[in-house]
């Protein structure tokens, strides 16, 4: 399993690297002003439905119908699941894009009702909402072509894809700046064709796993209705992290200008970690958890969980110490430059520590949750991330009152360490005790702990400090070498291939 988690880290951190490049160009020609603002106020509206009800939804609910199917009934009939599920996408996702170029003004003050006492701005989300929702459209089905291939132990095309989108936003971005075009109009642009590429993109592999869009289909395939079953409840529980993004979002239209954006930018820190090794690990940890389920190996199912999670703190833990200890220095060298001065550089590092503090438990929900639906058991999910949700809107109002932007990160985070805490309960009362790895994760925060304040005592340039990342990874793969730590042998021995 770390095996295959380190082919989809390699990929997503490819990935992530252009990411970065893409977001520091953002910043570099859009700053974190109204346009900024109204920019991720429309994109945010299909990667979120990309992330609740494509990856977050439909690849757990698929994974594990698909993988029965293929187990019990052969390859053939579940690539006929798979067309069906392809054919429904086509018809759902279709009829909610259409409704949402049709009010896209309305959904726009849904999510940003603070936009409304500026109507210029106002008027340009809506327009940038409507070049940017059909992304839905071919993003949902690159998430089905990630089911199939995962299922079939191919990790790296769905791994790889993002970095196309982030590739044609690059261009896209100085293109507009530098022949003195709207760069938040090409943008959305690119975002729309991005998502074309991305599904043309993992064709060729899924030909060689053997599958092609091409043969029968059946929209009555029984398989149909159990991912239906478990699908519609995860719509929403499965994501509850990007509800509280987008809780933050709505709530952050109230405060003043470049709010969203230093929310924004900061989470795209926290999510370089989180998507280059806590959702690799989940990602490879799914087909294999539901594998178990089906043959009734519940020792291994633990035994997988319990790994998942270690893997998974092994690098969140240090990876908050790092974030809250070089917040700064890492917003000044890689954002701060052209439209974004110092006060937002500021503004954004202090977001930055905020949902750092949460780090860990955003890395740990997705594969509790994952542990869930490989048993079919989609209410407990839901019911807890209710909760959560309803305790991140009353943090949020409540801390934004006088943290500001602050208050809502750090509503987000510890909304969702409720949300880790309540998960890990429901199980113990579902299968038994199962965590066995707890002793480990408080060496883990005790080393990270080290870690951050030998980072906090030791001043130096913005510049130096960020480039002594990779000496305070080795001390912290050091010093969990010295006491022990399986994991760190895990990773040791991935390196070297043995």
């Amino acid at each position: 399993m770390a095996r295959k988690a380190s082919v989809v880290a390699g990929a997503t951190l490819i990935s992530r690297i252009l990411g970065f490049v893409r977001d520091l160009i953002i910043a570099f020609t859009l700053g974190a002003g109204p346009l900024a603002d109204a920019f991720f106020v429309a994109f945010r509206l299909p990667n979120l439905l990309r992330r609740l009800f494509a990856e977050g939804s439909l690849t757990m609910a698929f994974i594990p119908v698909f993988t029965k199917t293929r187990n019990t009934q052969g390859n053939d009939e579940a690539f006929i699941l798979a067309r069906s599920v392809q054919l429904w996408l086509l018809i759902i996702v279709g009829i909610i894009t259409a409704l949402a170029l049709v009010f896209a003004a309305p959904l726009t003050g849904l999510i940003a009702p603070g936009f409304k006492s500026n109507p210029e701005i106002f008027e340009t989300t809506v327009t940038l909402v409507r070049i940017c929702f059909p992304y839905i459209l071919f993003i949902s089905s690159v998430a089905l072509c990630m089911g199939i291939l995962n299922s079939m132990n191919h990790f790296f095309a769905p791994a790889a894809a993002p970095a196309l989108m982030n590739i044609t936003l690059i261009i896209f971005a100085l293109g507009a700046y530098f022949q003195g075009l709207s760069v938040a109009l090409y943008l959305a642009a690119g975002v729309f064709l991005s998502g074309i590429i991305q599904w043309i993109f993992q064709y060729p592999f899924l030909k060689k796993a053997g599958f092609s869009w091409k043969g029968p289909f059946s929209l009555k395939h029984p398989g149909i209705v159990r991912i239906g079953r478990l699908m519609l409840p995860t719509v929403f529980g499965a994501a509850v992290y990007q509800l509280n993004i987008l809780v933050g979002t709505v709530l952050a239209s109230f405060l003043a200008a470049g709010s969203i954006s230093y929310l924004y930018y900061a989470d795209r820190l926290v999510q370089f970690p989180l998507g280059v090794f806590a959702v690799a690990i989940s990602t490879v940890a799914l087909p294999s958890l539901s594998a178990m389920v089906g043959s009734g190996d519940m020792a291994g199912f633990k035994k997988t969980l319990n790994t998942s999670l270690s893997l998974t703190m092994f690098i969140a833990l240090p990876s908050a110490a790092g974030l809250i200890g070089l917040s700064y220095p890492l917003i000044e060298v890689i954002f701060g430059r052209g439209e974004f001065a110092g006060a937002a550089v500021q503004a954004t590092a202090l977001a930055l520590v905020g949902y750092a503090l949460g780090l860990p438990a955003f890395s740990c929900v997705r594969p509790l949750v994952s542990a869930f639906y490989a048993q079919e058991d989609t209410r407990t999910p839901v019911k807890i991330a209710v909760v959560c949700v309803l305790i991140n809107i009353s943090l949020g109002i409540l801390l934004m009152q006088k943290l500001d932007h602050f208050g809502l990160a750090l509503a987000a985070s510890i909304s969702s360490w409720v949300n880790v805490l309540l998960l890990g309960a429901a199980l113990s009362r579902k299968i038994g005790p199962w965590l066995s790895h707890g002793q480990r994760f408080w060496k883990m925060t005790g080393i990270s702990c080290i870690l951050l304040l030998g980072i906090k005592f030791l001043s130096v340039t913005p510049w130096m400090a960020v480039a002594l990342i990779p000496v305070w990874a080795i001390i912290y793969f050091a010093l969990a070498r010295g006491i022990k730590l399986p994991e760190a042998s895990i990773i040791a021995r991935i390196r070297t291939g043995k």
